[in-house]
């Protein structure tokens, strides 16, 4: 059984930003990891980051989410830490030399949540509502099927963007909905927008274990955490996103579905599909680029994961084609 395992480290320290979300994903795999090896000791190492001290600005303007990990990567270079948990929405797509991500783990829903105290959906909003929301991502394509909405910049951790709506702020906000399901305030979500109107960030819902590459001990211990299905959906996510040369911050939306198709016939077996959507955006909704693609999977899951990871840069290929380059260049020099 899993609890009889005996891990080589005795002691574990996770990396963690202080904010009540980022302390529950820390807590949840502390949690996951204590019913693998209950003999381990794990610490959490609360560390306050840049990201969370400048929140008057955006994001995109101080240097996107990636400023929410460098401490933590730093704790792992200079040994403070181990491991560092991390929404992997919020992860550069290329990490800082000698980290990688040692597990992906199963995703939560990868929706945005939509938040009201007065208005059902989206579609409630009266003309020219107040919607608030950090992410350009969210802007573009709101602003796309709603442009007569304002759009009013929402940044600070959930309780704070939640607060600053109750105070009357705003008429409604985009908040994630696995966030708000992580910490007990599921009951605040009036709804989740289609992703036909607004297609996911890049890794959104889901959970991933940054480390130390060379650290085989820690790799063994995250081993069991991995999901394979989802490391195969994000892998080509963030294949797209890293073919597009976008950060964590711009309007870039992907996201991935496996299907299982059933054969044409008894004597063949199903097949596992992977498919990927991808989108590009002015953050004024004029502009909102489009692609998809698909691949069936085969082999080992080492080549289902290269298979995934091309899939990503077909996609990202057909948004350059499109004109993308041009929309993240000028965003980049802004």
């Amino acid at each position: 059984m899993s609890t009889q395992k005996k891990p080589t480290l005795t002691t574990l320290t996770i990396a963690t930003r202080q904010s009540p979300l980022a302390l529950w994903q820390a807590e949840h795999i502390r949690d996951r990891l204590l019913a693998l090896y209950p003999t381990l000791t794990i610490k959490l190492l609360k560390i306050v980051t840049k990201g969370d001290k400048i929140l008057d600005t955006p994001l995109a303007k101080i240097g996107g989410k990636g400023l929410f990990v460098k401490e933590l990567e730093q704790a792992m270079y200079d040994g403070q830490a181990d491991i560092a948990v991390h929404s992997l929405k919020d992860v550069p797509m290329h990490l800082p030399e000698g980290l990688l991500l040692g597990a992906y783990c199963e995703r939560e829903a990868p929706t945005d949540a939509f938040v009201s105290n007065t208005y059902e959906n989206l579609e409630a909003l009266p003309e020219g509502a107040i919607l608030g929301t950090s992410s350009l991502r969210r802007q573009c394509q709101i602003k796309a099927h709603r442009p007569d909405l304002q759009i009013k910049t929402l940044r600070g951790n959930v309780g704070t963007r939640l607060s600053k709506l109750d105070a009357g702020e705003y008429d409604a906000i985009i908040l994630a909905t696995s966030g708000l399901k992580r910490i007990g305030l599921e009951a605040r979500i009036r709804g989740e927008l289609d992703v036909d109107v607004c297609l996911p960030a890049v890794g959104q819902g889901a959970l991933a274990i940054e480390c130390r590459e060379d650290d085989n001990d820690v790799l063994n211990l995250l081993a069991p955490l991995n999901d394979n299905e989802a490391r195969i959906r994000l892998i080509a996510e963030r294949a797209l996103n890293r073919h597009l040369e976008g950060g964590c911050q711009v309007p870039i939306a992907a996201f991935s579905v496996l299907e299982t198709k059933t054969a044409d016939s008894d004597s063949a077996a199903p097949t596992t599909e992977l498919w990927l959507r991808g989108r590009v955006g002015e953050a004024d909704g004029s502009v909102l680029l489009k692609a998809e693609s698909r691949v069936t999977l085969s082999g080992t899951q080492d080549a289902m994961e290269a298979q995934a990871n091309q899939l990503g840069i077909d996609v990202a290929e057909q948004l350059l084609n499109q004109g993308a380059g041009a929309i993240l260049s000028a965003l980049s020099h802004d």
